[in-house]
Formats: C-alpha cells, structure tokens, sequence
C-alpha cells in the first residue's frame, strides 16, 4: 500500500513535510507489558503451585491486552498520514472507513497548537486548522505540532 498523499499531488504540487501520529499512542500497550512481565516474575517467586499459576494466568490475560493494545496503536499510526504541500494541509485517517481533511493553504485562516506538559516535554499535541468559510478541523496527538504548525503559516 502506497501513501496516500503519493496518490493524490496535483502537478506541481510538493509535499513539504509530513508527520505522523505520536508514539504516545504506544504508552498503554509499554504499560500492558510491563505488568505481564511482573505477573512472570510474580510467578517465579510464588512457592506453590496454585498462587503460581494464578500468577502466569493474569500474566497471559496481561498480555493479551498489550497484543491487542500494540496492535491498535501501530493500525492507527500506519493508517494515519499527515502532510503539509506547498498547496494545502492533507490529513487522512483510517483504512476501510477513511476520514480525509483537505484544505487549501490560501484558505488557512489560523493554527493553533494545545499542548499539555507532557505533550511539550513528548513533544506531541493537538493542532486545530481554521479556514476562512471553511469551519475548523482538529487534528490530534500529532507528533511535533510546532514544526507542523510552522510549515503551514510559513508562506
């Protein structure tokens, strides 16, 4: 599967940058883990056969969350293009169900960036595109909001 940005560039447009979704996304899946592998080591440290295999039970459903969490956080970021060209700002989600915004940057009114203390230290955030009659669409946890921000109001 190709980007879906390479599919729709008009002649002579370019794209200047593209960008992603944060891998913040990835954060309950580290957590999912990380208490799967506790529960093994809780096991490991139980005398008994019973409270072990209580242990290496919640171990496994553990890591069936993880799995399914990593899972959802890589699909959403592999299905997730966000680019600015030197005509518009092209944001797409989803795969069967695909969600596009487009807008042309000469319609651009405004960009504002919302970032939490976490989003500044992970650099991550949400950025909200105004356009002059067009309303306004918000794109979010997008990875580097600054910089994207950047490329869209440096004309």
């Amino acid at each position: 599967m190709g980007r879906y940005i390479d599919d729709i560039l008009q002649p002579g447009e370019k794209v200047l940058y593209s960008t992603n979704a944060h891998w913040i996304f990835y954060l309950p899946a580290i957590a999912g883990w990380i208490v799967a592998l506790a529960f093994v080591v809780l096991s490991r440290m139980a005398g008994t056969d019973t409270p072990a295999l209580f242990c290496l039970s919640l171990a496994a459903i553990a890591a069936i969350a993880a799995l399914y969490w990593t899972f959802k956080a890589w699909f959403h970021r592999w299905t997730t293009e966000t680019d600015v060209t030197n005509l518009r700002v092209v944001h797409k989600t989803g795969f069967i169900k695909r969600r596009t915004f487009e807008m042309s940057l000469d319609k651009v009114e405004s960009v504002d960036v919302n970032q939490s203390i976490l989003g500044r230290l992970l650099n991550y955030g949400n950025v909200t595109v105004r356009g002059v009659g067009e309303g306004a669409e918000t794109i979010e946890t997008i990875a580097s909001p600054l910089e994207f921000r950047n490329h869209i109001t440096a004309r």
